[in-house]
């Protein structure tokens, strides 16, 4: 992949970035249906399928899947001017880098956790 091509992927996705507020913290977020389209992804049904592969692989790695995806629904407007809620979900970064220190692999998690769910 070229280089101006990834400038472009990134200025997508930065466009995209959402900001919520975690105790005077900023944490990056997405959210899933907005990332469908850039992805590519036609039908939500086929990235849903996607989501749950990485929740899956989060699980495997033991990493809390409530950190990273939170369910939430949004209200959107139908051409006839009505309006239904519909499932979206928001996500945040999650990478793990690999370090060889004293000849010994050690994983360093480097996490945007969500922020915990509060009671409304």
């Amino acid at each position: 992949m070229d280089k101006q091509r990834i400038i472009q992927y990134q200025s997508d996705f930065d466009k995209i970035a959402h900001f919520i507020d975690d105790g005077g913290e900023q944490v990056e977020v997405w959210f899933a249906r907005e990332l469908q389209i850039l992805l590519g992804y036609a039908r939500w049904e086929n990235f849903f399928i996607a989501i749950q592969r990485a929740m899956d692989s989060c699980k495997t790695q033991g990493v809390n899947v409530d950190d990273h995806f939170r369910d939430l629904t949004k209200m959107v407007g139908l051409g006839s001017g009505a309006r239904r809620e519909i499932v979206d979900i928001m996500l945040t970064r999650y990478k793990l880098e690999r370090r060889v220190a004293t000849g010994e692999k050690a994983i360093v998690k480097t996490v945007r956790k969500l922020p915990k769910k509060t009671q409304a």
